[in-house]
């Protein structure tokens, strides 16, 4: 007879299995067992929302051998993951294995180590039913707005849309920032700067230009930039004042989970979803050389600043030890948790703080390298002394010899660094806008400059960025919409459902996610509304605390959304968005209109728009520049069963040609036919008889391939 620990995956399990060593046996759930069924409501809302739950298909086989482990352990400990899910996992698994609720065999792990295991295994709890309702909540939230808006906004725009709760509001900021960019009128600006030196040194140093003796002057067209410019002929400078100053900059907190995802998104290029995927094998566990299978951080969904004592303590030790004392604050540093954070996880930190980066690399891949390398450096230079940066800004004034009533003022500012502190590891100077970024010479009052050049240039004001996935994360936390587990999921989402495209690394709404908020809007006001969205989480959050009833939280929303739902469906009888995107000037083969877009079962298909006067369809197929190799016919783009692209002869079955090689606008120097790219990079021609092939450039489709 043994015990029975039941976490959430197979790395998590092996991980444990070792701490706990015989006496245990250790399984995972892999992820939840039980779940709305998939193909229906499965809520009964004339029954206070009663959830109707369905084990999850394929999982089977796998409850029954927990079911059967259950019955012949002593114990059964439910270990999956410290939140609102792993909470529902574990009251799922206690309901099928038939455990007593009121029983102690909640078992919760921070991180995964020898004693945060032993710990928890010695101190279980109740599962925490508060916990679970807040989940329920949010899951029946998110089935009742699924099922009953989706099939609404199929009927008006496309067959096969959806429109999630979160998901519809993240949609909205994207497309409202596309608009402030084409309403966006740009203002011209002009700026002078001078480059000068301050003898005997011949460092050059830049000023700007900021006024004149009547005060401040923005340089708004050419003919006022050029006036000033009349005024500076032939002067000559020299500094009028000097502020020195020393600047402390502080240390960014350790990693949430939101900042974990902007952070890496700007500094590693990962999207939100790549960078939680690393960081979950971080946490159950990766086998490190000479130690053996280790969670190498804590858990990685909080939001939550606050570090534990002895994690500080041993991350004090290895500073001291490995930088001095110097490179320690005089006073710990505590950094303040936002009001509406949750704050029963620690901040995102390395479990060990002496396993330095270095020291792990060769058991990492290269993608936990670089997260790992993130978190452990961001949470010891929290720890780290403030850097001392000694700060001069000067005032420059420009005057021509014999005119003393007229004179033009210059700025300059810089900074040297006097102690690096924190920055020797961690550099935030990504997160923050410095003043001045150059290294000014010894500067004093009424010294002489010498000038090197003057520089005018016309600027015109930008309009505000699209979001990226970093700035999108962030204003998402920001308006309180969605909680650390879910940013990733719904980037995901809104791309996956081409709502939304990426260019340039940055989120551009389609014409079909524009559609979709317009028609929310209008009809749903409140489902794309920020505030409404964040007072629903916030009322999550009260549930979850014991304080707000979750049937009374859902009747609050459903019973006016059903009235909107009923009203929307009465003014759009008979009403269907037309998209741009769905149209085409091909004809149909019979009546001669112009073929659509259509979106049935099996995905789209080109199809008449007299239907049902006229029933002609044809596959829709997407064509390439090039031309097969085996035959001379159109290369088209196509799907495998799994979503993944690849590439065939349209004249298939008569020509069997495919490759998941992309093909190119250039032709073979050789042969004379289309070139392909595979996916290393290589450019190649795919006639057998000519076996042309060379290195890809970084530029895609470049003149010279």
């Amino acid at each position: 007879m043994s015990n029975l620990v039941i976490v959430e995956s197979p790395a998590k399990a092996k991980t444990i299995k070792k701490y706990l060593g015989p006496g245990f046996e250790v399984r995972a759930s892999m992820g939840h067992v039980r779940d709305l069924h998939a193909n229906k409501l499965s809520v009964n809302v004339s029954r206070d929302f009663e959830p109707d739950y369905t084990v999850i298909k394929g999982k089977e086989k796998l409850i029954a051998e927990l079911c059967e482990l259950a019955k012949n352990s002593d114990k059964v400990y439910l270990a999956t993951d410290p939140d609102r899910e792993g909470e529902a996992i574990s009251w799922h698994l206690a309901t099928l294995l038939g455990l007593d609720m009121n029983s102690l065999n909640r078992v919760k792990f921070n991180e995964i180590n020898k004693t945060s295991v032993k710990n928890g295994i010695e101190n279980p709890s109740k599962i925490d039913i508060d916990l679970v309702n807040a989940q329920q909540a949010r899951r029946i939230l998110d089935r009742l707005v699924g099922y009953r808006l989706s099939p609404f906004i199929s009927q008006k725009i496309r067959r096969g849309l959806s429109a999630g709760r979160v998901q519809s509001v993240a949609l909205r900021l994207i497309v409202d920032r596309e608009d402030e960019i084409k309403k966006f009128v740009p203002e011209e600006y002009w700026t002078i700067d001078a480059l000068l030196s301050a003898p005997p040194s011949k460092r050059s140093f830049t000023a700007s230009f900021w006024g004149d003796e009547t005060g401040k002057i923005k340089l708004t067209d050419k003919e006022s930039t050029e006036q000033i410019l009349r005024k500076l002929d032939g002067a000559s400078f020299r500094v009028s004042k000097v502020k020195k100053g020393i600047r402390k900059k502080q240390p960014s907190p350790p990693f949430i989970t939101s900042t974990l995802q902007q952070e890496a998104s700007k500094r590693l290029g990962f999207t939100a979803k790549r960078t939680m995927k690393v960081a979950q094998e971080l946490y159950e566990g990766v086998e490190v050389e000479g130690i053996g299978s280790v969670g190498l951080i804590t858990y990685m969904r909080t939001d939550s600043l606050r570090i534990s004592e002895e994690s500080r303590a041993q991350g004090n030790e290895f500073i001291k030890a490995n930088y001095g004392e110097k490179y320690l604050p005089e006073k710990p540093r505590y950094f303040k948790t936002r009001d509406n954070a949750q704050d029963g996880h620690e901040a995102i930190r390395p479990s060990m703080a002496e396993l330095t980066p270095e020291k792990v690399k060769a058991s990492l891949t290269s993608e936990q390298y670089k997260i790992y390398n993130l978190i452990w450096c961001r949470f010891m230079a929290s720890l780290m002394a403030n850097c001392l940066q000694d700060t001069t800004k000067a005032e420059i004034i420009a005057e021509r010899e014999g005119i003393a009533d007229e004179y033009c003022i210059f700025n300059a500012s810089g900074y040297t660094v006097r102690f690096d502190g924190y920055t020797v590891l961690y550099d935030n100077n990504s997160d923050d806008e410095e003043d001045g970024k150059s290294v000014l010479p010894e500067l004093s009052e009424g010294k002489e400059l010498k000038l090197k050049e003057i520089k005018d240039e016309q600027h015109f004001t930008q309009p505000p960025l699209r979001y990226s996935e970093a700035s999108l994360i962030k204003m998402l936390e920001e308006t309180g919409v969605g909680r650390p587990s879910t940013y990733a999921s719904i980037l995901s989402i809104i791309l996956d459902r081409d709502y939304v495209v990426r260019e340039k690394k940055l989120l551009a709404p389609t014409e079909l996610g524009t559609a979709i908020v317009s028609l929310l809007k209008d009809k749903f006001p409140k489902i794309v509304n920020t505030k409404f969205t964040a007072g629903m989480e916030a009322d999550l959050d009260k549930i979850e605390d014991g304080g707000y009833d979750y049937i009374k939280m859902l009747h609050g929303f459903y019973d006016e959304f059903e009235d909107t739902l009923k009203k929307a469906k009465s003014s759009m009888e008979g009403v269907k968005i037309s998209l741009e995107e769905d149209k085409t000037d091909i004809p149909c083969e019979k009546c001669g209109r112009n073929l659509v877009v259509k979106v049935g079962r099996f995905g789209k298909f080109f199809a008449c728009p007299g239907y049902p006067e006229c029933k002609f369809t044809k596959p829709f197929v997407v064509e390439t520049e090039g031309l097969c190799p085996v035959c001379g016919n159109k290369v088209i783009s196509k799907k495998s069963k799994k979503g993944h692209t690849f590439f065939g002869c349209s004249n298939y079955p008569a020509c069997t040609f495919m490759t998941w090689d992309t093909p190119t606008k250039n032709n073979c120097p050789q042969c004379g036919k289309t070139l392909f790219r595979s996916r290393g990079n290589v450019i190649k021609c795919l006639d057998e008889a000519c076996g042309y092939s060379k290195k890809g450039s970084k530029k895609a489709d470049s003149e010279d391939e």
